[in-house]
Order: C-alpha cells, then structure tokens, then sequence
C-alpha cells in the first residue's frame, strides 16, 4: 500500500494519496482545487487517481473533488448522512461516476478497502474511513481518515454552522451530537492510527497539535477534547467556550462546497501591467488592488485604495476575509511569488485574478508625479496620551478568547480582523480608531482594510503587549 500524508502549512490542511501499487490505483482524500500536485505525486508513485473523496463538506478551502471527476473522470465517494440542508448537492444525480455513503458501507481502491462510519458533529454529514490493507493480508484497519472529526490533540469545532454558515442555533446540537459520535472513537482499537484533516494553525478547531498522525490510545489518553467527552454536559461547555472567530470568507466556502465549486480547468494567468496603469486603481472600489510587501514598505507609501494582504502564512485568511468574488483583483507582488499568489487565491474562490504589477513599480508611479497614501502607526505611550483626550476609539482586533483571558483596554471595542468586514457599520465615523491586536501585526491587516473603508485608522505598534509591559491597565470582564 502506498500512503502519502500531502500538506498544505498556509490552511495546516492533510490530504492524503493512498494508491494500491498492485493494481497501480489510487484515491486522493480530502483534495484542494489545484489537482495537478497530486496528480504528480500519483505519478512519482506509479499510481493514478481512479477515485477521490470528501471526509465532509468543508469551511476552509474549496475542494478538489470536482475538479478531479471533470478533468480525470475519477469516481466519487460522498457521504450519504446527515440532513437535507447539508449534502453533496453537487454529487447527487449529476453526471459523474459517484456513490454515496451511509454508515458501515465498503468499497475498495485496488486491494485496499475503505469503511464509512458516519461521524457527526463537526458536520452533519461527516464521515470517516477505516483503511484496511486487503492486498497486504490485513484482516484489520490499520488506521482511521478522521477528517475534522477528531484531530491530534483536539476534536472539530461544532459552531460553525452557526457561527460561519449563519444557522442559528445550530451549535449547541452540533456539540451534543458529536459528544455521542466520540464514544464510538471510544471503542477503537487502541493501535489504530488517526490520519487527521488539519493540523496546528488551522481554524477547524483550538487547541491541534503539530505532530502529523496519532493513535486512538495516545488520543484518549492526552487529547483534552476527549477527556473532556466524560459527560455531555461537560463537553458540550468545553468545546463550545474559547472557539476563534471563524474567518469571513468560511460561510462562502461552506456554501460553494455544498452547492459544487466552480469549474476550475486551468489556473489564472494575470497579466503584467506598467507603471502608468497604476492611476486607473486609485481609489478604485470596483476592484481589489492587493499590495503584498511587508507591511513597513505599505505603511510609508501605497496605492490609495489598495488593501494590505502581505505574502506570509496568513495571506488566504486576509485576502479571504477582506477580498469578495466579485471583485477582480489586481496583485503588487514579486514575480517570485505570483505563482503562490495566483494559487492561495483560487483555494478560497478568489478566481478572478487579472493582473499584477511588481513593487518596483511603485517608484516609477511616484517619480512620474503619482501620489501615495500612508497608513499612521503610534507606540503606546501615544495611545496613553490620545485615550486621555477622550476623542479617540481604541478597537481591538483579537479574537474573543484572548480578551476573556487576558483582558483589555478600558473601553475597547472588541471585532476579530477577520470579522471586521460584516461588521464595518458598529464602527464609528466621526473618531479616530486606534487599532491593536496582540503584537500588531493583525492590526495591521485592519488599519489598512479600515482605511480602504474610509475611517481613520492608525496602527498601534506593539498591540496588547507592549500595553502590558508599559504598564497599561486592564479591565478584566
């Protein structure tokens, strides 16, 4: 058996290429849009694709399955559980060569064999697989695709129903459900390996750990999600307490995934403008001129009206939160990482990517007499003296947990940066807004997207810490 954990460290998302080399067939789990990585590690192998899978309906990315049953003819395996609202609409009476799933069915790849257990909570479509090696003489499982069922060290967050997809009082259900789905984990052979859908850094969950793959036992020995699955009522207070705020862009991603994502084909090849072009996008809402450098490079000069989304580990969640479909976008960006660019975007539905220009350009458009915007950025000792003036708005842009823990500024409004998009109206006009977070760097993200928006934003270096170490105060709630 050929097994190939494939990951993604921007969305600490797995997918998993799991081929029968005596047959040289293969299924890809779990895959993203941009299939021809994996179809190039299935070559490397000597495997093809034949078959492809969803463990559920996902919130952070859009999947790949389609684009593998269009370009490849490759069979569809998709659960048949959960409610009318939540299935494969997509995969149900279309055109290509699919099964569903309930619970306990089996179909084989090759001489590997793969059994649902239908696994709710997360979703209400959920599945898992047992993976057994028929070809290797294996009468047993050897481990488990648990998908966003259960993770290292953590198991699915069940709100995002409702918290991302908007379907109120849905979490509270969700959390009870999965609590009874984990007492099947329970009875698992303890050898058997857990292959999990994400890993630390993704936003299905709050506490996973970086370790790739598990076992049942070490899980329900550690996992603090499982330890707390002792009584429902437990669980369901510790799951649902200290949840981030799940980015903007996941309710669009839920909603894409159940309906079909686009049709993909071949990637985006935005086209290099010049210099002079850069007058058509000041002040340009109609599109979405997104300037990639370092944010000091931003800070002292950009486009105005361009958005801030810099080329480091956040950048699908920024673009994703602050950038809509609709939108055609425009890149400044190093040629080096266009190609990066071009894919972190069409992962999360940002198709429609047209052009670019290179950093450089910047300096031709402001000798040939262009003007760039600053964004204004100020240490705490600033903030002290501005919150004294009382004509000031301090907004902080952690998420929710982190002011339950550690506490705040008096008089803060509270709105996760990756929230703050739905939110624009709560936010006043007429006053300055002193934006932190932590460490400043997501205040930055927001400075720049509030400024977009036309508020008066400024930066506060150093966010909540450098507060704490000058001795700021802090109310606790």
């Amino acid at each position: 058996m050929h097994f190939q954990q494939i990951f993604e460290p921007k969305l600490a998302q797995n997918a998993y290429l799991i081929g029968c080399q005596r047959t040289g067939e293969a299924i890809l789990v779990d895959p993203m849009r941009d299939i021809l990585r994996y179809i190039e590690a299935a070559a490397q192998a000597n495997l093809k694709i034949t078959a492809v899978t969803e463990t559920h309906i996902h919130a952070d990315y859009l999947s790949g399955a389609r684009e593998f049953a269009e370009q490849l003819g490759s069979k569809i395996y998709a659960s048949n559980c959960g409610d009318d609202d939540w299935r494969f609409k997509w995969v149900e009476n279309s055109k290509y060569d699919y099964q569903l799933l309930d619970h306990g069915d089996t179909f084989q790849v090759g001489n590997i064999e793969f059994k649902a257990v239908f696994t709710p909570g997360h979703t209400p479509e959920h599945m898992s697989f047992l993976v057994t090696d028929r070809g290797g003489s294996a009468d047993r499982p050897m481990g488990i695709l648990s998908g966003d069922f259960v993770f290292v060290g953590d198991v699915g967050r069940p709100d995002l129903l409702e918290s991302a997809a908007g379907q109120s009082g849905a979490m509270k259900p969700a959390a009870q459900t999965l609590f009874k789905a984990l007492q099947q984990f329970k009875e698992l052979p303890a050898y058997l390996q857990v292959w999990p859908g994400h890993g630390a850094g993704s936003a299905c969950g709050k506490a996973l750990g970086a370790v790739p793959m598990s076992t049942v036992g070490y899980e329900l020995q550690f996992n603090r999600s499982l330890q707390a699955a002792s009584s429902e009522k437990e669980f369901v207070d510790y799951i649902l307490t200290g949840q981030p705020e799940p980015p903007m862009y996941f309710a669009r991603m839920k909603n894409d995934n159940r309906s079909g994502p686009a049709i993909l084909g071949n990637l985006p090849k935005p086209k290099k403008l010049g210099h002079e072009q850069f007058n058509l996008f000041v002040n340009n809402h109609d599109v979405a001129l997104v300037d990639t450098r370092k944010w000091q490079s931003f800070r002292t000069g950009h486009i105005p009206g361009a958005i801030f989304a810099p080329m480091n580990k956040s950048f699908n969640t920024v673009a994703g939160c602050y950038v809509t479909p609709d939108m055609p976008i425009y890149l400044i960006i190093e040629e080096k990482h266009l190609s990066e660019a071009v894919i972190d975007l069409i992962r999360i539905g940002l198709d429609d990517v047209r052009g670019y220009f290179t950093p450089d350009m910047l300096e031709h458009f402001k000798r040939s007499g262009g003007e760039l915007e600053t964004i204004a950025e100020i240490d705490v000792e600033t903030l002290k003296e501005k919150i004294a003036t009382n004509n000031i708005q301090v907004l902080d842009v952690r998420r929710e947990s982190e002011l339950a823990e550690s506490g705040h500024i008096k008089n803060a409004l509270n709105i996760a940066h990756t929230r703050l998009h739905p939110r624009l109206n709560e936010l006043p006009k007429d006053q300055p807004l002193m934006v932190h977070c932590l460490s400043g760097v997501r205040s930055s993200y927001a400075s720049a997207f509030l400024k977009w928006n036309g508020y008066d934003a400024t930066n506060v270096a150093g966010g909540f810490t450098a507060w704490l170490k000058s001795g700021g105060d802090v109310v606790k709630s």
